[in-house]
């Protein structure tokens, strides 16, 4: 073994090592558990193929428990890599994003990974059974030959999905600079890289594919390059998805952990427009007349965190979520009483009509509001022909 394969062989098991301990971190971590997870997985199957490529490397496979593991046991797990970039980046922009039953479909194409498997499965049941005789040349060299063909879907679903999740990117930063939703530049700035750095894997993965899928030069790329040309890049990628991952996620826990007024930045750079798209939410898109919006409603419309939205009306606008809302409710039930037709409606009816689901919490909120019952106003509204009050309520 030259030194530099057996540099390169130390690259991979370090690279495996490092991204099994940081995928175990990711996954138990309590802030943004799906967003993390996702990412986990993602990592944990790039370490898995690492320490397939190191195993077959010294020989664990060969003989033994190991190689009956090896048969049954898929190592490279790779269909999967593109759906768990689409769904991370999708997650971490959008803070409502929930992996439901459906989208379980995009992962259903594992089972190109794990034909080699289910050929061994099926050849040793027949085995023994007595349906099939001994003699496992031809399913071998079916294996192999799938083996090196199997790359070529793989390939493509990694690029379609990393494809996808640059555009998702790149739609995302559009709205966020027209001020229709808001997200944290740093993030953003990781999923670049993230999707960047696949796609930079991808066209060395398509640069020793095209020679490695031609029947007379596949032997030719494994004597002469092996795998280290995808390989060693491959550890270096989940190395550093690996750090940076779990940096993001630790900023973001700290940032949680110490509340947005201390931060000079967001409240000089980034409240203002927060608030700006908050506004927006209520005045232009009138979120408020949805009688069933509450925080994560908001939190989803205008992809800004649950928790950054409270802090910021607690901290700007001195109030809570309820409050903020409501109060567009209760400026909507004052301008309905200017209509013509008023006398026609009844206060419940209105109430009802501006986004409030009970007459009852109507009552309270209106007096707390304005200091008087919305009966008491609308008789003075009517004597007087007159709004007492028709501003934003922000």
């Amino acid at each position: 073994m030259t030194f530099a394969s057996g540099l390169f062989r130390t690259i991979i098991l370090l690279g495996a090592a490092q991204g099994f301990v940081i995928s175990v971190l990711l996954f138990y971590s309590g802030k943004d558990r799906q967003t993390n997870r996702l990412l986990a997985l993602l990592i944990f199957l790039i370490a898995l193929a690492c320490l397939d490529l190191y195993g077959s490397f010294q020989g664990w496979f060969d003989r033994g428990i190991p190689e009956l593991i090896s048969y049954f046991v898929p190592m490279i797990v790779v269909m999967p890599f593109g759906p768990l970039i689409f769904f991370y980046v999708k997650s971490s922009l959008d803070p409502g994003f929930k992996m439901s039953r459906r989208l379980w479909i995009h992962f259903y194409p594992v089972v190109i990974d794990c034909v080699p498997q289910l050929t061994a499965m099926l050849y040793f049941a027949g085995l023994a059974t007595g349906l099939i005789p001994r003699h496992p040349q031809p399913w071998g060299r079916f294996i192999d030959t799938y083996n090196v063909y199997s790359d070529i879907p793989r390939w493509i679903s990694v690029s379609t999905y990393t494809w996808l999740s640059i555009k998702n990117i790149h739609s995302f930063k559009i709205k966020s600079e027209n001020l229709t939703i808001f997200y944290d530049p740093a993030r953003l700035r990781w999923l670049q890289q993230l999707t960047r750095g696949f796609l930079g894997f991808q066209v060395l993965w398509l640069l020793y594919l095209i020679p490695y899928v031609i029947p007379r030069y596949t032997n030719m790329m494994l004597d002469v390059f092996d795998w280290y040309p995808l390989y060693v890049p491959l550890a270096v990628l989940v190395y550093w998805l690996g750090i940076k991952g779990y940096l993001m996620a630790q900023q973001a826990r700290q940032g949680v952990k110490k509340g947005l007024g201390k931060s000079a930045v967001l409240e000089d750079a980034a409240a203002g427009r927060i608030l700006a798209i908050l506004k927006k939410a209520m005045e232009d898109d009138r979120l408020y007349l949805d009688p069933l919006l509450n925080l994560q409603g908001l939190a989803r419309h205008t992809g800004i965190a649950p928790k950054t939205i409270s802090a910021v009306l607690n901290q700007h606008l001195h109030k809570n979520f309820n409050e903020f809302v409501n109060a567009y409710r209760v400026e909507a039930f004052k301008e309905k009483l200017l209509q013509p037709e008023v006398d026609r409606w009844t206060i419940a009816g209105i109430a009802s009509e501006c986004g409030f689901n009970s007459s009852a919490s109507f009552q309270r909120i209106f007096k707390q509001t304005t200091g008087m019952s919305p009966s008491v106003y609308r008789s003075q509204v009517v004597s007087a022909g007159t709004s007492v009050s028709g501003s934003s309520p922000v």
